[in-house]
């Protein structure tokens, strides 16, 4: 494997990091349920309302990982840097792209200050909680995702 590059993402990045939310998608066993099309990836992240931040890795002339962030507010905590997407194509799995994207989130946490980092992760991901109790992570239990499809909203 050729030297691994850490940066922040680019404009020109999206098409590649579609393809790997979408191998995440599969990963967890929900491929149909990615629907954002590439126009709204990219306004979301470079557009006038910015809405979040990526770093990803290079090696071998390719993204083969990334980690995507914004801002949340709890009104119980503040501010809090809420991972959205982490992943590293399988191919380079156990190779410490992980480990580079991770830690490079925490630190972007810590430098701007939030007060906790949070995401989710599958029950079923051993792989992905081991990852995470290396790092002595919080899993909570109990809290159970809810929400609404756009086209629910709109027939409100």
């Amino acid at each position: 494997m050729s030297k691994m590059e850490l940066r922040i993402a680019e404009q020109s990045d999206c098409p590649r990091l579609l393809v790997l939310i979408q191998e995440l998608a599969d990963y967890e066993k929900a491929p149909e349920e990615v629907t954002v099309t590439l126009e709204e990836f990219v306004d979301a992240g470079f557009g006038a309302h910015k809405v979040w931040t990526a770093f990803v890795v290079e090696a071998d002339e390719k993204i083969v990982g990334f980690a995507l962030y914004y801002t949340r507010y709890s009104t119980w905590k503040g501010c809090r840097l809420y991972l959205e997407d982490f992943i590293v194509t399988e191919e380079y799995r156990g190779r410490g792209v992980g480990k580079l994207l991770f830690e490079r989130v925490m630190q972007e946490a810590k430098d701007k200050n939030y007060n906790g980092m949070v995401w989710q992760v599958l029950d079923w991901n051993e792989p992905a909680i081991n990852f995470y109790n290396k790092y002595a992570a919080q899993i909570e239990e109990g809290w159970l995702n809810v929400s609404f499809s756009k086209a629910q909203i709109s027939e409100l």
